[in-house]
């Protein structure tokens, strides 16, 4: 008997979801919080492991189409997390909790991949003032909290136009 041959190329088995390696080992070297060449031996071996025992769960990865556009995003998101501090700790600070618009929001999605919608949920829900709460049975819809939001339309234009938009263009 002959074992079945395996036609994946040395890097399709090693690295099965480049991406999810490579986030995988910043987030390790991110929760070091100093690097050494151990921390990211370590941090590259525990991201190949989980990205190989994982790679079942989600045989057909995401096609990036745009890594500059990815590049793009990464900042744009970093610098809406510190502006988005700043504004917090304003309101936390110096606004009458009585003032404050909080509020529930329902986000129509037009992104169809689960992962895609993974993305857009985190990336809200890292913004400081934004919480994704669930996403709708039918995956149409993303339910969001905003610690003050006068305008709900507003608010889910903002995030479809920063984020959703941005994230259709990298994975389509």
């Amino acid at each position: 008997m002959h074992a079945k041959h395996d036609r994946r190329t040395f890097w399709q088995r090693w690295l099965p979801h480049p991406l999810l390696t490579t986030g995988l080992v910043l987030l390790w070297m991110l929760l070091l919080n100093e690097f050494s060449i151990g921390g990211l031996a370590v941090g590259i071996v525990l991201g190949m492991a989980i990205a190989i025992l994982t790679s079942h769960f989600w045989p057909e990865r995401p096609k990036v189409r745009s890594w500059p556009k990815v590049f793009r995003f990464l900042v744009l998101v970093v610098w809406d997390v510190i502006v988005a501090n700043v504004i917090v700790a304003k309101l936390v600070l110096f606004s009458p909790v009585g003032k404050l618009n909080t509020r529930w929001v329902a986000v129509p999605l037009d992104l169809k991949t689960p992962e895609a919608i993974a993305i857009l949920a985190g990336t809200i829900t890292m913004t400081p003032g934004t919480v994704s709460a669930d996403v709708s049975a039918d995956g149409r819809s993303l339910l969001v909290h905003c610690l003050d939001a006068p305008d709900a339309e507003v608010a889910v234009r903002e995030m479809k136009a920063r984020y959703e938009t941005r994230l259709m263009e990298i994975f389509g």
